[in-house]
């Protein structure tokens, strides 16, 4: 194996078959660093890689699905088994939703949403926190939103958990921060990708992939605690937090609900 290919850092991405994921591989991949790659789509991404010209030293494929803890956790222990222990994870993979309360079937899309947004973020980092902790450095990132600092009609799962997100690596900062594991939380705002292709309601500021991938990779090696992209996104974010909910409430009124599963 190449000496010099061994020696460049490594990093670990979920849902990296397409979108924010891929945007993200490709970023590292431009700047050197070895990949390994996570999707449940791995016919996909075996095309990227080879579209890349990246040879199997530079990007490896594991196969899993981040709400089923077993396959994720086991895509983790193969990385480090074949690879190493990754300087960088990236837990990204997420599904946004639409949901209604009073429909018994949005329930079940609340379980799947919580499953793979929040547990599978957790189950991402799982294989690698002991490791990183006794090497005495890395750097865990969750993938959270600017939906997850206020609730949107229509939008509760996916607002509920990317709140949960934003929690959950900052009281993972706090536990690992004596280890010298970094925990970073990056919460884009609108990004041109398959996931808000069907919105139907507006979406300011909206940014291509590569460019948010460009601000997160530089956010990830500053060791960043919390950073919402693209900066004026963050300062909305900055105003929905102290607003009023009474204000809130009236600036939301008829704004078109997200699609519910199954829904044109």
């Amino acid at each position: 194996m190449n000496e010099t290919v061994t020696r460049a850092p490594l990093v670990f991405i979920t849902g990296a078959s397409s979108g924010i994921g891929q945007a993200l591989a490709e970023r590292y991949a431009k700047d050197g660093w070895r990949l390994a790659l996570v999707a449940r789509r791995g016919d996909v991404m075996h095309d990227w890689v080879r579209a890349q010209g990246l040879d199997p030293e530079r990007a490896s494929v594991h196969v899993a699905d981040v709400a089923d803890i077993e396959s994720i956790t086991a895509a983790g222990r193969a990385c480090i088994a074949a690879q190493g222990l990754p300087d960088v994870v990236i837990a990204n993979a997420g599904i946004s939703i639409g949901m209604d309360s009073a429909q018994r079937e949005d329930l079940d899309v609340m379980v799947r949403t919580f499953a793979t947004n929040n547990v599978g973020v957790a189950a991402t980092f799982h294989p690698f926190i002991e490791p990183m902790a006794r090497r005495g450095r890395g750097t865990l990132v969750g993938i959270a939103s600017v939906a997850g600092i206020r609730g949107m009609p229509g939008h509760g799962a996916y607002c509920a958990s990317k709140a949960a997100v934003i929690s959950y690596c900052e009281s993972l900062r706090g536990e690992l921060r004596p280890q010298g594991v970094k925990v970073v939380t990056i919460s884009p705002g609108y990004i041109a990708t398959p996931l808000t292709s069907r919105n139907r309601y507006p979406m300011p500021f909206l940014m291509a992939p590569a460019d948010f991938a460009d601000r997160a990779v530089r956010a990830i090696a500053a060791g960043v605690p919390h950073r919402v992209i693209p900066w004026p996104m963050a300062v909305i974010a900055m105003l929905l937090r102290v607003l009023p909910a009474s204000w809130l409430d009236r600036l939301l009124a008829g704004r078109p609900r997200k699609h519910r599963q199954g829904e044109a």
